[in-house]
Formats: structure tokens, sequence, C-alpha cells
């Protein structure tokens, strides 16, 4: 998948500004796919280029214009050809994975502090995905059929965090026996 696809899904229903847009990216799509903001005005101004996306500049007093961005029928087509092509599953890069490789030919506190930051991260995460399924996705079956897909891809990222869980507990105790 690349950015744009991303990028084009997020306006599908709505238009946004490029911030608007970071924001939006960050508290949904961006827990799956990431980018920075400075990425996703970049990916933008392209996709405009191909005609994928229309830009209009909304002029402000005493502010910097903005520009609204939404999609285009060229872009919706675009899109539905990547939805026709297969997706493919990609393993993750994790450089931590690597690491535990070097665990007894190495110092193991610097691998157990990452272990415990690791595990904080799956309970903030878990945490923010379980109120963001209570809020909006309380009854599933009830969703309109633009929000089922969401809440698939939310259930994806409890049962990864939740897993993360149970393994770092894991991975905590197995540690503990290494010898210094």
């Amino acid at each position: 998948m690349a950015l744009s696809h991303a990028i084009m899904t997020a306006l599908l229903e709505e238009e946004y500004t490029g911030y608007e847009l970071a924001k939006y990216f960050d508290s949904t799509m961006g827990f799956f796919w990431r980018a920075s903001h400075q990425q996703i005005y970049q990916e933008l101004r392209k996709m405009a280029d191909k005609g994928w996306l229309s830009a209009c500049t909304v002029e402000q007093l005493g502010k910097p214009n903005k520009v609204i961005y939404s999609l285009t029928a060229l872009g919706k087509a675009t899109l539905d050809d990547w939805i026709l092509d297969t997706a493919k599953l990609q393993p993750a890069k994790d450089d931590f994975m690597i690491k535990l490789y070097n665990v007894g030919h190495c110092d193991i506190d610097p691998i157990l502090a990452e272990l415990s930051d690791r595990r904080k991260f799956a309970e903030e995460q878990l945490e923010l995905y379980q109120r963001i399924r209570k809020k909006q996705f309380s009854h599933p079956n009830k969703l309109p059929d633009t929000k089922k897909g969401v809440y698939l891809a939310l259930k994806v990222g409890i049962g990864q965090m939740e897993f993360l869980l149970q393994w770092s507990e894991e991975a905590q105790k197995l540690l503990a026996t290494v010898k210094p």
C-alpha cells in the first residue's frame, strides 16, 4: 500500500485540509500505517498534480490561506483499482526482535528496559482502542456498512495489543532467568 491509498481512503467521505487530514490520520489509520505530517503534505501535492485530488484554496484574513482537498473521480477510480489488487501480508520489521537474538551475548538490562517500555505502550494503546470501541463501536451489528471495516481493523489492533501484553509477561519471566 502506498500512502496515497490511505489518504484517498480518508477522503472518501469528507474533504480535509492537510492539517485536518494529518490529525485525522493520527487518530485513525495512523494506528496501522505510519506517516509524518510532512509526508502527508508532500503526498497531497503529488496526488493533486496527478488529478487524484482537487485542491481548493480558501483565503483567510490574517492567516495563511488553507487548501481543502477532496477526492476526484480519477482518484476514486485509482482507489477502486487498488482495492481489486490482492493485499500482500507484510512481515513486520521490528528491531527489538533482532535484539532478542542477542540475549545471552549482551547486557540484559537494556533489553528488559525496552521490554518494559513496550509493555507500557501496549497497555496505553489497548486502553485507547477499548475507549474507541466503547464510544464508537459498542453495537457492531448495528454499524453502517461504512464503519464495519473500521471496526474490524480496530479489533485487530485490540487483539495485537492483548497478545503483546501476554507475550511481554512471558518474556519478562523468561528473561529474568538470564544470568548477567
